[in-house]
């Protein structure tokens, strides 16, 4: 007959093989388990190193490329330009080295830049929209009759300023006096919507809007109807934007949706590469001779650039 004593050394013994089995088995599994984690670990940064040595060489070949139209662009652009005008308006979010190399790209091309206005945050947000109507209302050159389809802050903004800074399509002459000029735009400045520098400012044949990557609530909107509602005014107007801007509600992507506005406005998405400066200039010319266009790599673009 088993005694208690020997019942109590048969459980202990069990309960001790079973406590050996487990710490046996799983210092097994654990070495097989890290062994497996670490085959994964080394293949994902495998992976992670072909993939980046990719984007290195990816980001090598985009910088031969931009260097290459940067040196080729004034010949590409000489003289498509000459004796023509144009007028700059820039966004809150436009580069300022977007905006300087259109400006010389232009230049190159034989145009002059007759002004660079800039309009404010207070102008392309809708926070403003009650004061910017009633400022725009107030100001507008005798003669001069708004748009019946300007409601919106953006077009009735683009339309005064497009009456009196862009030359008449059919005559080439000022649709507004001097002094008509000066008042829309002192009232706009005073009020907060733009900013210039007294005397240097002129009407001119072409508008070119300049603006960033995107622009978030009602701003690309706002900025996408400013730049149609300009457009009518003279002989032609492109809306350049960075990458991104045809994108969601960016003011290239609002506007390329828009077939209103897209039938008569030119757009180009990457206006931060020299390729989207030499669009954008090229895209200037066509207005001239009634063409418009979508010119990029974002979403809504009809071609990488002007044919």
């Amino acid at each position: 007959m088993i005694s208690l004593r020997q019942h109590a050394i048969s459980i202990a013994a069990i309960f001790l093989a079973l406590a050996i089995g487990v710490v046996l088995g799983s210092s097994v599994l654990s070495d097989n388990l890290l062994s497996g984690l670490t085959d994964d670990k080394q293949d994902l940064q495998s992976q992670v190193h072909d993939l980046q040595s990719q984007v290195n060489a990816q980001n090598l070949q985009l910088q031969a490329a931009d260097g290459f139209d940067s040196a080729v662009a004034g010949r590409v652009v000489g003289g498509t330009l000459t004796d023509r005008t144009v007028v700059v308006f820039t966004t809150p979010s436009a580069s300022p080295e977007s905006v300087d190399a259109a400006v010389g790209l232009v230049a190159a091309a034989g145009g002059t830049v007759t002004g660079q206005v800039g309009l404010t945050d207070a102008f392309v947000t809708a926070q403003g929209a009650d004061q910017l109507r009633a400022t725009v209302t107030n100001v507008v050159p005798a003669g001069v009759q708004l748009s019946t389809g300007a409601v919106d802050p953006g077009s009735m903004g683009g339309d005064l300023l497009g009456a009196v800074l862009m030359l008449d399509p059919e005559t080439a002459q000022p649709q507004s006096t001097p002094a008509e000029r000066d008042l829309a735009m002192q009232t706009l400045r005073s009020g907060g919507f733009i900013s210039y520098q007294d005397g240097t400012v002129e009407p001119g044949q072409l508008a070119l809007v300049v603006t960033g990557t995107s622009d978030d609530g009602n701003k690309g909107p706002i900025v996408a109807r400013f730049a149609a509602a300009v457009d009518t005014r003279g002989a032609g107007t492109v809306l350049a934007g960075d990458a991104g801007s045809a994108e969601g509600n960016g003011a290239v992507a609002v506007a390329r949706s828009d077939a209103a506005i897209s039938h008569h406005l030119s757009t180009v998405d990457n206006v931060e590469r020299s390729a989207g400066q030499i669009s954008t200039v090229l895209a200037l010319r066509e207005e001239l001779e009634g063409r418009s266009g979508q010119f990029g790599v974002g979403p809504g673009a009809g071609a990488l650039t002007v044919s």
